[in-house]
């Protein structure tokens, strides 16, 4: 009983941290509708998630979306996400500084 307590409440913050970290990302992008565009300069396949590195003017961010195609030299923009720091992918056997989990690519 106390073991399930203890896992509700892990969940239960985890799912706010989520909804928190939404609720701060998703005004941003309204707000700065480039600000999560670039030109793609690296792209990966892994896990049923393409990550994808894009420069905007010179500043660069990882985008996870799901698996996509997408090519080096693209313009793409991303819809808003949720932003993970120290984000390990099992997967590819590296952890993101930060990564920003989009719903998927704005054609």
């Amino acid at each position: 009983m106390k073991r399930a307590k203890t896992v509700m409440a892990v969940v239960f913050v985890l799912a706010m941290m989520v909804i928190m970290v939404t609720a701060v990302a998703a005004p941003f992008a309204e707000a700065n509708p480039n600000a999560l565009a670039g030109k793609v300069t690296k792209t990966m396949d892994s896990g049923g998630y393409t990550y994808v590195l894009i420069d905007m003017d010179g500043q660069k961010a990882w985008f996870a979306v799901p698996a996509t195609n997408v090519k080096v030299g693209e313009q793409v923009a991303f819809q808003p996400g949720p932003v993970m720091q120290n984000f390990k992918s099992k997967s590819l056997g590296r952890t993101f500084d930060v990564i920003i989990f989009s719903g998927g690519i704005i054609r």
